[in-house]
């Protein structure tokens, strides 16, 4: 066996365990923890095909910054565990066989033959080629829209977390940009006439004892 077989199946085995635990830890916590380190095996998978931009673009954006977000929104939310896990049963046969069809469907992608993968000429790359150049190009010409489209539902997810982990309580204290722009000069300070007070002299002979 191969070294680059062998790492191939190192990933594939702690790829498959960590997804395994996403779905059947008990503290979410742990959950988005393992999810984690199922991204770390999936990015060494894709230095092991030449893919490497998709494994950095991986490690440094789902793992250093969407995954530490989903990590403090879940920490934040403070999830009653309990009240999930009663729905945990009735949801398992729908759960189940929608896992069913996505293997089916891994199956087929991965045995080539739906696809006619088996049958395709191997590719010659030149000594300069760059997939990453090449990932840039299909993705802002052919996939332009279909590239915008997901950033907007990636921007709305991220306002939606924003919006679920606030919590208006009693005793907060906070401002409304609203009502400071609407203020006007006048309302912010007042000018008041006195007339001037003069001091007793009994006031000024104790002060001058005193001192």
């Amino acid at each position: 066996m191969e070294f680059k077989t062998l790492l191939f199946y190192i990933f594939s085995a702690v790829t498959i365990f960590a997804a395994l635990r996403v779905i059947t830890a008990r503290n979410p916590v742990h959950a988005v923890l393992f999810l984690v380190l199922a991204f770390f095996n999936v990015s060494g998978l894709w230095l092991l095909l030449q893919a490497e931009f998709l494994a950095l673009a991986l490690v440094m954006v789902y793992v250093g910054a969407v995954m530490v977000l989903f990590l403090f929104v879940v920490m934040m939310l403070d999830i009653n565990i309990e009240r999930v896990r009663q729905g945990f049963w009735n949801n398992l046969p729908l759960g189940a066989l929608v896992g069913l069809l996505m293997v089916g469907e891994m199956a087929v992608v991965l045995s080539g033959r739906y696809f006619g993968l088996a049958s395709l000429p191997p590719r010659n790359l030149p000594a300069d080629y760059s997939n990453t150049k090449e990932l840039a190009r299909v993705l802002y010409t052919d996939y332009a829209y279909p590239f915008e489209i997901a950033s907007v539902i990636l921007l709305v997810a991220i306002i939606v977390a924003v919006m679920l982990t606030l919590r208006r309580r009693k005793d907060t204290r906070g401002m409304r940009p609203v009502d400071q722009i609407a203020v006007k000069a006048r309302d912010r300070m007042r000018l008041v006439k006195m007339a001037p007070e003069v001091e007793s002299p009994v006031v000024v002979a104790k002060e001058g004892e005193q001192a």
